[in-house]
């Protein structure tokens, strides 16, 4: 097994389905457009699993016999229904505070790469409360290509001025791990998020953790006392 990198720089992060609970949110705009097309609602759970995925994928849950080019027609409106509804349930998983606020206190940098367009992640990391705490945030549309390609995850570490060799990186996709193996960052794959239906033990990560405190454990970093 890859061993931790000595002297430790940075930690960067998928956001959706890795810091932040958004399937209820993105659950609610699929529903509101369901209400609007005269389609029966999915169930929530085959949604949230493939949110990761993006607009489309889930849009295909309720939408998928009317064929791509209709889909396709449906995302802007579905976007739009989003941002309406945008952080009023979507939640940072159960001790990703506390694992940030250590990271912030043991003097590491910590940033976001994630394949969500840059106008929603912007603003939804702004209601969130991270914008000023961030050092890096990288969308999947600041270049011209989004995870698994390393460029992003590269582009990150610049911009957090964090080295590579020196950095995690954190996801709940297979992708995620892909990016950052590629980037040349220890890879983390973390259990609690979405996973795309898939099995986090199989994708090759250095790690696969279970909950954030386990994050923080592996960097030895100490509680935050008040």
């Amino acid at each position: 097994m890859k061993p931790l990198p000595e002297n430790i720089q940075g930690v960067l992060f998928d956001l959706d389905g890795t810091l932040l609970d958004s399937a209820p949110d993105l659950y609610a705009a699929l529903l509101a457009q369901c209400a609007e097309q005269g389609v029966p609602p999915p169930p929530y759970a085959p949604v949230r699993e493939v949110v990761s995925r993006g607009a489309r994928a889930v849009l295909r849950c309720a939408f998928a016999d009317r064929g791509e080019a209709a889909l396709e027609a449906l995302v802007p409106r579905y976007l739009q229904l989003y941002q309406d509804v945008m952080a009023q349930q979507t939640r940072a998983f159960d001790g990703v505070d506390e694992l940030l606020a250590r990271i912030e206190a043991h003097g590491l940098r910590w940033g976001i790469v994630t394949n969500k367009a840059g106008f929603l992640t912007d603003e939804l990391v702004a209601r969130i409360g991270w914008a000023q705490r961030a050092s890096a945030v990288v969308s999947g549309d600041t270049l011209a290509v989004k995870k698994p390609d390393p460029a992003p995850v590269l582009l990150a570490c610049e911009r957090a001025g964090v080295a590579p060799a020196q950095s995690l990186f954190v996801g709940d996709d297979r992708r995620d791990v892909q990016a950052g193996a590629a980037a040349g960052l220890y890879t983390v794959a973390v259990s609690w998020g979405y996973l795309d239906g898939g099995d986090p033990q199989t994708w090759g990560a250095d790690k696969v953790l279970d909950h954030p405190a386990e994050l923080a454990e592996l960097l030895q970093l100490q509680p935050v006392t008040a």
